[in-house]
C-alpha cells in the first residue's frame, strides 16, 4: 500500500483505544483522527477525532463494530451521524445497545429517517436515545466545546459538522461534511458555501467520492434522464429504475410528477414497498423542504395521488404473468430480485444510476444474465447525489483550512483529488485507510506536504498513413482501473485544451443510444459491419458478441458488407 498520508501512523482500533484512554503515553498533538473506515468500497465511514480531551466520532458506518464494543469504557465521549445513509449509520444501534449512555447527535430530519433501517417496532421509531440539533445554532456540550450543524446537501437532513474546542491560548476548529453536494436538488437544497466562507477550520474533513470527475449541470442531468424515459414509453417499453430506497428514488419520483414531460399524462408509477416506506417518511417532513416543494405540496399530493396524472402507485404484488396489468415506470429497491419484474411480453430498459460506489448496483452476476434476454436493455443514467471535483476544490478554497482529509470513495480517486497541485501546495493534505492515525500538527506556518506524485507511464505513438497507433507499457494492466478501459477493448479520444484525453467505452456506454459519448458517424460502424443483425452484434471475434449494439458503435473487427456491383 502507498503512503498516501502526511504525518501519519498505523495504530490498530485496541491500541488506539487504549492510548487514549490513558494506558499508553499519548500525544502532545492537541489534534489527530484514527480511521475505523474511511468509506473506500463498501466499508462505510467511522473516524474517531481527538480534539485536546474529547474523542468524538463521526459517523458509524461499520458492519462489524468488534473494536468498538471491547471494554466498558465507550469509544468515544460523543457521536455526530452525519445522515440516514447506511454507509454512515449502520452500527448506530448496535453501538447505543452496548453504551446506552454514550450521547448521538444527528439533525431532526435524519432522527425521522433512521427508523427505516431497524423497523418501528419496539419504539425504536421515536429515537429518543438520540438528541438533535437546529441548524446553525452552536450548542455548548461542555464548557470548552461547542458544535454546531449546517445543511450538507446531498440528502434531507444531510448535516456538516462545525467542532470548536476553546483553551486559553486559543481555538481550535474542526469541520466534517459527511457526504455533500453544493447542487440544489429536487427534495435538498445544496450546501451553501457563500455561508461558510472564511470559516478557517484547522482541519477540514470531507468527502471525495468524484475525485477530479466534473459533471455537467444537475438540472442538465435531469433533463436527461426524463428524455430518455420519455422516449422509451413512447417505444411502448417499460421502465424499471433500482434505486436505493432513500434519496435517490425519492428524487425522481418528485421528477416524474412535475417535470412538463409527464404533467397530466395518463401513465402508472410504481413504487415497491421499500421505497414507498421511506415517500411516506419524506410527507411527514414538508415543512423541512424547500419552500418550492411546500408549495407544489398545496396542489397535490407529493407522492401518492391517483386522481392527478401521472399515477403513483404502490406496488404490493408483481404479477409477471400478465404484464400489460402493469405497466409504465417501476422503481425497486436495488438489492431487490430483478427477475420478478421481467415480463417477456413487453420490452424492458433498466437504467442504472452511474455511482462511483460499485456496491449500490444492482448484483453484477444477475445483471449479466439478465442483459442478454432479447426484450431487455440495459442503460446507465447520470443523476449524481455527491458535488463533483469542481466543486470540492472550490469549497477547499472558500474555508481555507490548514489539513484536509479526504475520505468516502475509491482509493484511486481520493489520491487523484490529493493529488492535485493547487491543493497540496496550500493544504496539507491526508488520504487515509483503515486502521490509520493521522496526527494533525496545527501551528502558524505552512508545512509543505510530502507531494503525493500520480504513477505516469511512458509510451510511444506510431502514425501511418491511415491510422495512429498509441503503444503504453503492460504495468498500466496492473492498476485495477484498467480494467474499465479494457472493458469492449474500445476507447474515446478528445481534445481537453492542448490535452488529449482517452477513456475507455464500456459495455453499457456502447448499448446506450442516448450516449453523450456517441462515436461520431463517419467512422466505420456497427450499421455497415456484416455480422450486424437484429441490433445484435454476431461476431464471435468481437468483445461484443452476443449484445445490443448501437448503430453507430464500431469495434476493432469490424468488416464492411460487401456491397453488389
Amino acid at each position: 500500500m502507498p503512503d498516501f498520508v502526511y504525518c501519519e501512523s498505523e495504530l490498530s482500533g485496541v491500541n488506539y483505544m487504549k492510548e487514549r484512554q490513558g494506558k499508553i503515553k499519548s500525544s502532545s498533538l492537541p489534534l489527530s483522527c484514527f480511521v475505523y473506515a474511511a468509506g473506500h468500497e463498501d466499508e462505510g465511514v467511522c473516524l474517531l477525532l481527538h480534539i485536546g480531551k474529547y474523542r468524538i466520532m463521526l459517523d458509524c458506518g461499520l458492519a462489524n463494530l468488534e473494536d468498538l464494543l471491547e471494554g466498558d469504557i465507550p469509544p468515544a465521549d460523543l457521536v455526530f451521524c452525519s445522515h440516514a445513509h447506511v454507509d454512515h449509520c449502520r452500527g448506530l444501534l448496535q453501538l447505543h445497545r452496548r453504551f446506552s449512555t454514550l450521547p448521538i447527535y444527528i439533525s431532526e430530519v435524519t432522527s425521522k429517517l433512521l427508523p427505516f433501517h431497524w423497523g418501528r417496532e419496539n419504539d425504536l421509531g421515536n429515537l429518543d436515545w438520540c438528541r438533535t440539533l437546529s441548524w446553525r445554532s452552536p450548542v455548548m456540550v461542555a464548557p470548552d466545546l461547542q458544535i454546531e450543524i449546517v445543511p450538507a446537501g446531498h440528502l434531507p437532513g444531510a448535516a456538516a459538522i462545525i467542532i470548536t474546542y476553546i483553551t486559553p491560548e486559543r481555538s481550535y476548529k474542526v469541520m466534517y461534511t459527511g457526504d455533500f453536494s453544493v447542487s440544489n436538488f429536487q427534495l435538498v437544497e445544496g450546501m451553501s458555501i457563500e455561508n461558510l466562507r472564511g470559516l478557517s477550520p484547522d482541519v477540514l474533513i470531507l468527502e471525495g467520492s468524484y475525485g477530479t470527475v466534473r459533471h455537467p449541470h444537475r438540472r442538465l442531468q435531469e433533463k436527461q434522464l426524463m428524455e430518455r424515459i420519455n422516449q422509451a414509453l413512447a417505444e411502448g417499453r417499460n421502465i424499471l429504475l433500482p434505486v436505493p430506497p432513500i434519496g435517490l428514488g425519492q428524487e425522481i419520483l418528485k421528477l416524474l410528477r412535475s417535470h412538463h414531460q409527464f404533467t397530466g399524462r395518463d401513465l402508472d408509477i410504481w413504487v415497491d414497498e421499500s421505497v414507498a416506506i421511506t415517500c411516506d417518511m419524506y410527507l411527514e417532513l414538508l415543512t423541512q423542504f424547500p419552500l418550492s416543494v411546500q408549495n407544489f405540496a398545496k396542489h397535490q399530493s407529493l407522492f401518492w395521488d391517483e386522481r392527478i396524472c401521472p399515477r403513483m402507485r404502490r406496488l404490493k404484488h408483481f404479477d409477471n404473468s400478465n404484464s400489460s396489468q402493469q405497466s409504465g415506470i417501476f422503481l425497486v429497491d436495488y438489492q431487490s430480485d430483478l427477475w420478478l419484474y421481467l415480463a417477456g411480453e413487453k420490452d424492458w430498459l433498466i437504467l442504472l444510476a452511474e455511482h462511483p460506489q460499485e456496491y449500490l448496483h444492482p448484483d453484477s452476476a444477475s445483471l449479466s444474465l439478465i442483459k442478454n434476454l432479447s426484450y431487455v436493455t440495459i442503460e446507465t443514467y447520470l443523476l449524481t447525489e455527491h458535488s463533483d471535483g469542481r466543486n470540492t476544490t472550490q469549497l477547499v478554497h472558500n474555508l481555507r483550512p490548514q489539513h484536509v482529509i479526504f475520505v468516502h470513495g475509491s482509493l484511486s480517486y481520493l489520491l487523484e483529488l490529493a493529488s492535485l497541485e493547487e491543493l497540496r501546495n496550500r493544504y496539507q493534505i491526508h488520504s487515509p485507510v483503515q486502521g490509520i492515525l493521522v496526527e494533525l500538527p496545527i501551528g502558524d506556518r505552512f508545512v509543505q506536504p510530502k507531494a503525493l506524485q500520480p504513477v505516469y507511464y511512458e509510451g510511444e505513438i506510431n502514425e501511418t498513413a491511415s491510422e495512429i497507433a498509441i503503444n503504453l507499457p503492460n504495468s498500466i494492466s496492473n492498476d485495477s482501473r484498467w480494467q474499465n478501459i479494457a472493458d469492449t477493448g474500445i476507447i474515446q479520444a478528445h481534445w481537453q485544451g492542448n490535452e488529449l484525453i482517452i477513456k475507455g467505452v464500456s459495455q453499457r456506454e456502447l448499448l446506450n443510444a442516448n450516449s453523450q459519448a456517441r462515436i461520431s458517424s463517419d467512422l466505420d460502424c456497427c450499421n455497415r459491419c456484416k455480422y450486424y443483425s437484429d441490433r445484435r452484434c454476431w461476431n464471435r471475434s468481437s468483445p461484443l458478441c452476443g449484445f445490443k449494439v448501437i448503430p453507430e458503435g464500431y469495434c476493432p473487427v469490424f468488416e464492411a458488407i460487401e456491397e453488389n456491383n
